[in-house]
């Protein structure tokens, strides 16, 4: 690592007359960005003391709900005017640019980022976590990149606390709402194109809005039901209301719902309600439940391994089987099978004394002879 470091002022400085010809700004980052890594010059990375106030006291803290906690810590947050916002998505661009640029250098892509940066960088002043087990220059990439848009994410996370009150009314706990409304700026984050002339608010609410459906829809009952028969179950409700009549045929609410009758019929059917195995049956002074009446004499609880047709684990020693030692070895070390963790296709090719392009070859081999029949069987029943 070189010590030496471009401020974001002089980047911007950059930027803004790059920025002139928007058509052709990702060429000219590339280039800017080239002649920066000539120089050997690392992009500095902004204090979060600089967009957040000043934090609450530990005794109020303590006294505040988690909600009511994370709504202070949010309020602390300083919001963007539209000038800032554009610099500030301008620079992430340029970041990522810079950080596709050492990953190609190194050997790598992005797939590789996401087993060897840590999920939660331990510094952000110039110096690169330990656990980060990629290249140095590839660590200082990640983290200016990830820096800047942690900043984008935690300056708009006002917006999340306004959206997620549409969903208040659902029965999903508004805590896993707002964390799933957080996850989705990172997303909207990657996506927003300052050239378009939005506010990056007025983009992100369109992925905050598809994030709650899309959690809603996933876990919003007990038994998961594909989207579209949700989707249909709301047309099939109104239809009912419409017609007055809850026992009305599938005909009926085709007719006025305006859907396929066996789609009617489909989404009918997927509506059941759930019962906890421990709930009262009979007489509600009798204490047994309906997991007494299920449940066999002498048994050891309600799964057993016999119930199984196949076994991950037989499925896969079969199909490593197939491999010779080094395959094997590959395969383990990059899913972790039989070690500790995942380990990155650069690891890999240092034990070995290889290039990454070897164990790359040496992979899709291996993936490509495991693929059979057989396997799929065995997997498909644990991939849900």
């Amino acid at each position: 690592m070189s010590g030496r470091l471009i401020t974001l002022t002089q980047l911007d400085r950059s930027l803004d007359v790059l920025a002139r010809r928007p058509e052709r700004f990702t060429k000219a980052a590339g280039r800017l960005a080239a002649e920066l890594d000539a120089q050997d010059l690392d992009l500095e990375i902004s204090d979060p003391r600089t967009w957040r106030g000043e934090a609450a006291s530990a005794k109020d803290s303590a006294r505040a709900s988690v909600e009511n906690q994370l709504r202070t810590e949010i309020d602390r947050f300083r919001i963007m005017g539209r000038e800032e916002e554009v610099r500030l998505a301008r620079r992430i661009e340029f970041a990522r640019v810079r950080l596709d640029r050492a990953l190609s250098q190194a050997g790598l892509t992005g797939a590789d980022l996401a087993g060897g940066v840590p999920h939660l960088p331990s510094a952000f002043f110039g110096v690169v976590a330990g656990d980060c087990t990629l290249p140095p220059r590839v660590c200082r990439r990640w983290m200016e990149w990830h820096s800047l848009r942690l900043e984008m994410v935690e300056r708009n996370l006002y917006l999340v606390l306004i959206n997620v009150e549409r969903y208040t009314h659902t029965t999903a706990g508004r805590s896993d709402l707002i964390q799933e409304g957080a996850t989705s700026l990172f997303r909207a984050v990657d996506g927003f194109d300052w050239r378009r002339g939005l506010l990056f608010r007025t983009y992100a609410v369109h992925w905050l809005n598809q994030a709650f459906r899309s959690y809603l829809y996933n876990f919003g009952s007990t038994v998961r039901v594909p989207v579209y028969l949700q989707k249909a179950t709301k047309h099939i409700s109104a239809a009912i209301e419409r017609l007055g009549d809850p026992d009305a045929s599938a005909g009926e609410i085709a007719a006025v719902s305006g859907l396929p009758e066996n789609l009617v019929s489909s989404a009918r059917a997927a509506i059941r309600t759930t019962r906890s195995l421990d709930a009262p049956i009979g007489d509600p002074e009798d204490s047994s439940s309906l997991r007494d009446v299920l449940t066999l004499r002498n048994d050891e609880g309600p799964y057993s391994t016999a119930l199984e047709d196949v076994s991950l684990e037989a499925g896969i020693d079969e199909a490593l089987g197939k491999l010779s030692e080094r395959e094997r070895y590959v395969v383990g070390l990059r899913f972790g099978i039989g070690c500790e963790r995942q380990h990155t296709l650069a690891e890999v090719a240092r034990k070995l004394g290889v290039s990454l392009e070897r164990v790359r070859q040496i992979q899709v081999r291996a993936i490509s002879k495991m693929r059979t029949p057989r396997l799929r069987k065995v997997v498909d029943p644990f991939l849900n």
